[in-house]
C-alpha cells in the first residue's frame, strides 16, 4: 500500500475520485462510455499506463451490475446470443494487450483519441449503420476490432455500441448486452494486463480504489435516467466524448 501512495499525491487521488464519479454517472445514464471518460480524464494528470490500470477493476464492477440487472438468466441468454462477438473480441484483446508496454504512450493516446472523436462526430451527425440481420462474419470483424482497441486502451465501447445500434437492438436489451460484453471483456482485460505488467502490486490498489466512486456515480446516473429523456442526454454525452477524444488527440500530438 505504501508503494501505491508513492505513485499518487492526495490531490491526484481526489481528482481521480472525481473523474470516476463522472464516468460512472455517464455509464448509469447510457450504459457505456465509462472507460472513455476515465482514460480521457485520468491521462490529464496521470501517465497513460497508470490511467489504464485505474479503469480496469471499476469497469469489471460496474458492468457486473449492468449485466445482471434483469437477472442471471437474461444475462446468460445474451452471452449465448453474442458468443461469436465475445470470442473474437476476447482473443484480440488478449493479444493486443501485450503491446501496451512497447507502444509509445503518445501513439496510444493519439490512436484512441482519433477513433473516439470520429465515432462521436459520426453519431452526432445523425448517421448510423443499419444491418438487416446478424452476421457471424460481421461479428468476428467488429468483435475483433473492439477487442484489439480494448486491449491497448481499455476502451471497446464505440464499435460495440455502433454494432448494436445498427441491429436496432431494443433499449433494455442493449443495456444488458452491453453489460455482458463489456463485463466479460473487462475480466479478460484483468488477466491480459496482469500478463502485460500494467496491473501489478503498485497499480492494483489504485484500480480497487476507483471502484467505489465509479459505482456511486453509476447509481446516481441510473436515478437520473428514469427522469430524463435518454435520447437527448445520449446526444449530450456524445458531445462530451468529442471533447474527451479531442483532448486525447492533443495529448498524443503535444505530449
Amino acid at each position: 500500500m505504501d508503494a501505491f501512495f508513492s505513485f499518487l499525491t492526495p490531490h491526484e487521488l481526489a481528482l481521480a475520485f472525481g473523474v470516476a464519479i463522472v464516468a460512472g454517472f455517464i455509464k448509469g445514464m447510457v450504459g457505456f462510455a465509462m472507460p472513455l471518460v476515465l482514460i480521457s480524464g485520468l491521462t490529464i494528470f496521470l501517465p497513460p499506463e497508470l490511467a489504464l490500470a485505474g479503469l480496469i477493476f471499476p469497469t469489471v464492477a460496474t458492468n457486473l451490475f449492468q449485466a445482471l440487472r434483469q437477472g442471471i438468466k437474461a444475462a446468460w441468454a445474451s452471452t449465448r446470443l453474442f458468443k461469436v462477438f465475445l470470442i473474437s473480441g476476447g482473443i484480440m484483446l488478449l493479444l493486443s494487450a501485450q503491446l501496451v508496454r512497447f507502444l509509445p504512450a503518445q501513439t496510444m493516446l493519439l490512436v484512441i483519441g482519433v477513433f473516439i472523436t470520429l465515432f462521436a462526430l459520426w453519431q452526432i451527425s445523425g448517421r448510423s449503420f443499419n444491418l438487416a440481420h446478424r452476421s457471424s462474419r460481421v461479428e468476428v470483424l467488429v468483435g475483433g476490432f473492439a477487442g484489439a482497441v480494448g486491449g491497448v486502451s481499455g476502451v471497446w465501447g464505440p464499435p460495440t455500441v455502433a454494432y448494436l445500434t445498427a441491429l436496432g437492438t431494443a433499449k433494455q436489451d442493449q443495456m444488458r448486452i452491453q453489460g455482458v460484453i463489456y463485463g466479460l471483456g473487462a475480466v479478460a482485460l484483468v488477466f491480459a494486463h496482469f500478463g502485460s505488467g500494467v496491473l501489478r502490486a503498485e497499480t492494483v490498489p489504485f484500480s480497487i480504489f476507483m471502484i467505489l466512486p465509479a459505482l456511486a456515480g453509476m447509481w446516481l446516473g441510473s436515478q437520473v435516467m428514469d427522469r430524463i429523456d435518454q435520447a437527448s442526454f445520449r446526444k449530450a454525452t456524445l458531445f462530451i466524448l468529442v471533447i474527451a477524444g479531442a483532448n486525447l488527440v492533443r495529448r498524443g500530438l503535444l505530449g
